[in-house]
């Protein structure tokens, strides 16, 4: 007998930032490496023969906490990737939903007639990894193996082990992050003993636990409200939004003793947009304004860093879970100009952020110099160093 453990990856940055990652290689969250730690408790008495894991880093970093403590090698093998979701990868959610409802609708149907936009289809999905699983099967015929992998890839294979058709699909529900599924193949049948089994994660670990977008019918909100999408600031026509968002932040964090500088802030924003529309973007759920989020893109880049000089949410808009998603958004465009930091001021004695950025990975690096009032510069690390 062939016994075969499956694992989905840790959580990672496009679960925690809402952001479509099939196949973008994205970083594991704070939350993540404590599911990890869970996970190589879980797997400390289970002998293993083989760890194998798709070559994203995501999965890499996953597998590490199986094959690390038992001496083992890392087997990398591209077939166990997620599925390709072409011009989609790396956008939001909602932006997604909002330029292809009804593509987005069937991906989130599990509808075998989606058609991704130039990435693959749940067939060509299922028939990769299922025969990626037939090939390990008979490498190792009688041992056990690990194979950490992704959510809908592991879900296609599921369906094909359980012997449903891909019009079955959405029978198979999402698999928590570090989710664990045992299949035991015997006489070249294969029999699903245990599927997504996230136990050692317990309510404190489990990101799903967090989350109702995979379970709609029972979300306290819709979907829509969930997911942020983002266009680009109008530096004419919302300079009173920006003025606005800058008053509320500026008086919520120093009162009304030290005076507003709104114009300075303005014609910093306005003159950072007239050069790269990027620099500014509105996020927005649905049709209303949420928050605004402002980057510069020029200043630390010799020490590789991006920098935010201003993050809001409206107060209708927090405690939502959604505020997150900005930093997501910061990531996604610093990221490709080579940046593998991110830097950003925050006054100490605003302890609501300080606490929001500390639990998603930022911490201080010192003192803000060129600021006139007292800022502490934090720093989040967002390179793929292992």
């Amino acid at each position: 007998m062939t016994r075969i453990y499956i694992v989905r990856h840790a959580e990672a940055e496009g679960n925690l930032y809402r952001r479509i990652h099939g196949q973008y290689d994205s970083l594991v969250t704070p939350l993540g490496y404590r599911q990890i730690e869970a996970l190589s408790r879980r797997f400390q008495d289970i002998p293993v023969d083989a760890v194998y894991s798709s070559d994203l880093y995501r999965t890499r970093m996953t597998a590490k906490a199986i094959y690390a403590p038992k001496g083992l090698p890392l087997h990398l093998e591209p077939g166990l990737r997620e599925i390709a979701m072409g011009r989609w990868e790396d956008q939001t959610w909602g932006g997604a939903a909002r330029r292809d409802p009804e593509r987005m609708n069937q991906f989130s149907r599990s509808d075998p007639d989606y058609d991704s936009p130039g990435g693959e289809t749940f067939q060509a999905v299922q028939k990769r990894v299922v025969d990626t699983f037939r090939r390990l099967i008979r490498t190792h015929g009688g041992q056990t193996i690990v194979c950490v992998s992704h959510g809908v890839a592991i879900r296609t294979a599921m369906a094909a082990f359980y012997g449903y058709s891909l019009a079955q699909l959405d029978r198979i529900l999402p698999s928590d992050n570090t989710g664990v599924s045992c299949v035991e193949v015997e006489n070249g049948q294969p029999h699903v003993r245990v599927y997504a089994d996230g136990s050692h994660l317990g309510e404190e670990l489990s990101t799903l636990g967090k989350q109702t977008w995979w379970r709609e019918q029972e979300a306290a909100t819709p979907l829509e409200d969930q997911n942020v999408w983002y266009r680009a600031w109008d530096p004419v026509g919302e300079r009173a939004l920006y003025y606005r968002c800058r008053q509320e932040a500026w008086i919520s964090v120093h009162g009304t003793d030290i005076p507003f500088p709104g114009e300075q802030f303005y014609e910093a924003a306005r003159t950072a947009s007239e050069r790269n529309v990027a620099s500014v973007m509105v996020a927005m759920v649905g049709d209303e304004v949420a928050g605004l989020l402002q980057m510069d893109l020029e200043r630390y880049q010799e020490e590789q860093a991006g920098y935010i000089p201003f993050y809001y949410m409206n107060p209708g808009f927090r405690k939502r879970g959604l505020g997150i998603q900005l930093i997501g958004q910061a990531v996604s465009t610093f990221r490709p100009l080579g940046r593998d930091k991110l830097r950003l001021r925050c006054s100490p004695d605003n302890g609501v952020a300080q606490r929001f950025y500390a639990r998603n990975g930022f911490r201080s690096i010192g003192p803000a110099t060129d600021s006139a009032v007292p800022l502490e510069l934090l720093e989040k690390y967002i390179g793929y160093a292992e």
